[in-house]
């Protein structure tokens, strides 16, 4: 028997690798701004969270600055940022998969769900997807809490045992825990091992192909939560 009916889908770091596009975009704004213009990997700390956080803890900027900065960046992103992306492998086959054992699949992202559904039918994995729900362009229902309780508010006759959470930084898990749902942390987008972990996901997944394995009802033992940490977390 499958573990979860409900299956929702963090977009960039866990179904597809958005640094070009995020981290160029992220450049093109602090240009505009005339601040110093952090080299690509010195920016992965925004791929994931909403904007306005980043751009706040990570630049220091007040509340006008940042709302500035996230105009410029979506004037580049618009034009090219989402498409310079790319898939992770066994997307398709993992989805395709889940369709087939009738689990519903949402994608759950801070990004907002105007570009996400672009982004997803660009990569054309967009109908494998019941609700594609992120953040208003206006900055609300941007914390993955928000998202997440939204969703399940469409599913009223459900419990929440019924669903789970996939994303690659705490961002994910911190709203799943909030809203009292299981999770899965994958750790081959941008979340490190210690940051994943001490938000105490169910699982913890290496590849989509161990995704795979823990939603088709065959979980990897030696990832549950109670398992993954070891002396070697420090958390």
């Amino acid at each position: 028997m499958n573990p979860y009916k409900i299956v929702l889908f963090d977009l960039d770091g866990t179904l597809s690798d958005p640094k070009a596009g995020i981290t160029k975009s992220v450049q093109y704004a602090l240009e505009k701004m005339n601040k110093a213009v952090p080299d690509e990997e010195e920016l992965k700390p925004f791929i994931g969270p909403p904007l306005h956080v980043s751009f706040s803890e990570y630049c220091g900027f007040n509340e006008w600055q940042t709302q500035m900065a996230i105009d410029y960046y979506r004037e580049r992103f618009k034009r090219a940022g989402m498409y310079e992306n790319e898939l992770y492998a066994d997307v398709p086959h993992l989805l395709h998969t889940l369709n087939d054992q009738r689990i519903k699949l949402i994608v759950a992202t801070s990004k907002p769900t105007v570009f996400a559904e672009k982004i997803l039918k660009y990569f054309a994995i967009d109908h494998y997807f019941e609700l594609i729900v992120g953040s208003q362009l206006d900055g609300s229902r941007s914390s993955k809490a928000e998202i997440i309780q939204f969703i399940l508010n469409c599913y009223p006759d459900c419990e929440l045992d019924d669903f789970v959470m996939i994303g690659d930084r705490e961002h994910d898990l911190i709203g799943a825990n909030q809203i009292g749902i299981d999770s899965i942390a994958v750790t081959y987008g941008y979340g490190s091992f210690e940051e994943l972990t001490a938000c105490h996901p169910m699982y913890l997944a290496e590849s989509v192909e161990e995704v795979k394995e823990i939603l088709v009802g065959r979980p990897l033992k030696q990832k549950r939560k109670g398992d993954m940490l070891d002396e070697s977390c420090p958390f």
